[in-house]
């Protein structure tokens, strides 16, 4: 049971690897390499793209095709060739619209695109077992033992997944670049025995031709069907998120540095530019020549082709022998993608949760966290019964998702910077995303549902964390600067214990503090030579969990005041004391007026803005940081 429940550092070769392990653990790889990474996910989705397409446009494939070509390359590449330079760190484009709003919205907001996020991951790992079990099935040796069981094998391809986590899995780039230059040459191959027997055949290009013009005799009909269908073929967009999310793993300059990693924004932009250029290529290579070689009906449901349109081509032009070497690179990189895709749900926690202090304890241990995401997994691939062309609408909608969401973030940082050029050409791009992402879910709204359930159990989980961990001391370290600390040190070699009135600024002239100094002194029957040094803080932003809490000092009409910063005015006043505690030899008293509120109200209140019943609060948070009792800081209530 400990062994289950032993939380585990997040996978170290995983595609969320912070920057400063990335560098200790060696890592860090040339450029080329880390796009072998992102390609697992990326280029394996040419398993299915070319049927899905297929089935989707007809005959219009190749042209829907070039249409997703030239966004990849004309609005998504650009795009995210400027999340790179924005977010080099790894955090992805998620970290430019957390930067773009403030307060709980920025929050609310980053959860519910963690809600696409897992959706896409989740949909990687049973869409890319769902067809690497097609590809098993298909495979002339196996076919008459697994036909019929296309569920079971996918069941089985995930729970072996599931036992390779359980155990320990460690993603390695290696292994990644083997899979995708076998997988790439191989299909490099298929394409180029396809444009051969093309060109053996030439009515198949004029067959092809009349199939398109039948139903759209304009050109105009045709560009414009296509227009309608490309949607369709976004999960082709599936790597770039992926890209920028791997920064970490860049090798740059020796000349970068944290705050300019010239040399690694550079090298990840090479990544995302051969990475798109290369599928490029091959998505309107496969899509030429799948639609012209491959019978309309081999796509249908039960057809040879459904889920395998490169992989059928690669046993009726290659043989048995080839064919059978092409449906193992296949299921190789299709298995890795969703081996990834699990690391990358395993790793994503750590990179927002728990700043927001949203991350429950549970979540810390690998093992259990494998299988809730396996058991997801499973209901999705029964839910869909394994079927690939029905789980390519979700897939996109995450997909679409994110990218959507990086578009609008790229274009409200040129429109505040005011490059008015560069936003309206994203404000387009932006335009063609909603339009994308709007007719997906139309089409297909199941992948919206099955985004809209993450997103539930990742608020409802979320916010019962933050309402379990409001208590936690919640402050990472505390500053002062140079006149706070020469009011503590004066203060630490006079009488002990030293003294604090915690204090609300309202006007923040002499008549308030000696008013509220009389008051605090007649409640706690404290005399005129007791000393005490006023204590304020001001809420920076409520919605964050943990941050450096800054103190500064001011002196009006004779009062000392330390005024603090930080998210929460009970969690900063206990910080403060217990630094305090630790710079002086008695632990300090602090006195506190009763609040008039009703308590239902202060709940809300120290929830939501970081107020509400301080005194309590203050006393609570202090003993659970404290376990020695006679080590506290003394917390006193009167009026």
């Amino acid at each position: 049971m400990r062994w289950f429940l032993d939380a585990e550092e997040a996978d170290p070769g995983g595609y969320y690897e912070p920057e400063s392990e990335a560098r200790e653990q060696q890592h860090v790889q040339p450029w080329w390499r880390v796009m072998c990474l992102t390609g697992v996910d990326y280029f394996s989705t040419l398993g299915y793209q070319p049927g899905i397409a297929a089935l989707a446009a007809g005959a219009l494939s190749p042209i829907a095709t070039l249409v997703l070509v030239l966004i990849t390359l004309f609005g998504a590449l650009p795009m995210y060739r400027r999340v790179a330079a924005e977010s080099p760190h790894g955090d992805g484009s998620l970290s430019m619209l957390e930067r773009l709003l403030s307060y709980w919205p920025s929050k609310i907001l980053v959860l519910s695109l963690l809600g696409f996020v897992a959706t896409g991951f989740i949909i990687t790992i049973t869409l890319s077992a769902a067809d690497a079990s097609a590809h098993l099935i298909e495979n002339p040796y196996l076919k008459s033992a697994l036909t019929g069981h296309q569920v079971g094998v996918t069941l089985t391809l995930l729970v072996l997944l599931a036992g390779i986590f359980l155990k320990g899995f460690k993603e390695a780039i290696g292994l990644a670049v083997v899979l995708v230059v076998a997988y790439l040459g191989l299909s490099a191959v298929v394409l180029v025995r396809g444009i051969i027997e093309i060109g053996d055949h030439p009515t198949a290009f004029g067959d092809w031709l009349d199939a398109m013009t039948a139903a759209h005799s304009a050109p105009f009909g045709i560009i414009g069907a296509a227009l309608l269908v490309f949607p369709a073929l976004a999960l082709g967009l599936s790597g770039f998120e992926t890209g920028v999310v791997v920064m970490p793993l860049v090798e740059g300059d020796p000349t970068d540095t944290a705050e300019k990693p010239e040399g690694r924004i550079r090298n990840a932009r090479k990544l995302l530019t051969t990475a798109a250029l290369i599928m490029s290529v091959l998505l309107i290579g496969s899509s030429l020549v799948t639609t012209l070689l491959i019978p309309h009906q081999q796509f249908e449901p039960g057809g040879q082709a459904n889920g395998r349109a490169l992989a059928y081509l690669a046993h009726e032009l290659l043989g048995e022998g080839f064919g059978t070497l092409y449906d193992a690179s296949t299921i190789g990189i299709l298995w890795f993608a969703g081996a990834s895709a699990m690391a990358g749900l395993l790793n994503i926690v750590p990179r927002y949760l728990p700043r927001y202090g949203m991350a429950p304890d549970w979540a810390r241990s690998t093992r259990p966290l494998v299988l809730v995401l396996s058991f997801i997994a499973a209901v999705v691939t029964l839910a869909f019964r394994a079927n690939v062309d029905e789980q390519a609408g979700a897939y996109a909608t995450g997909v679409l998702a994110l990218m959507t969401s990086a578009a609008i973030a790229v274009f409200l940082t040129e429109l505040r910077r005011g490059h008015r050029g560069a936003a309206g050409f994203f404000a387009v791009v932006s335009a063609i995303f909603v339009y994308t992402i709007t007719i997906t879910v139309e089409e297909r709204p199941e992948g919206l549902v099955i985004a809209l359930v993450f997103i539930a159990l990742i608020v409802v989980i979320s916010v019962w964390s933050r309402i379990v961990r409001s208590t936690e001391l919640r402050v990472q370290r505390v500053v002062y600067d140079d006149g706070a600390k020469a009011i503590l040190d004066d203060a630490a070699l006079g009488p002990q214990p030293l003294r604090f009135i915690a204090n609300k600024i309202n006007a923040g002239d002499r008549e308030e503090y000696r008013a509220k100094s009389l008051d605090v002194r007649m409640h706690n029957h404290l005399n005129a030579r007791q000393g005490a040094i006023f204590l304020e803080v001001e809420i920076s932003d409520a919605s964050d969990f943990a941050t450096t809490v800054h103190v500064s000092s001011a002196v009006v009409g004779g009062h000392y005041i330390l005024r603090a910063t930080g998210p929460s005015v009970p969690n900063v006043l206990a910080a403060v004391l217990l630094d305090v505690r630790d710079r002086v030899s008695k632990p300090p008293h602090v006195y506190f007026e009763w609040s008039e509120k009703a308590p239902g109200q202060n709940v809300l209140r120290f929830l939501l803005a970081g107020e509400g019943d301080i005194p309590p609060l203050t006393h609570e948070i202090i003993r659970r940081a404290e376990p020695d009792a006679a080590r506290r800081p003394q917390v006193h209530v009167g009026g």
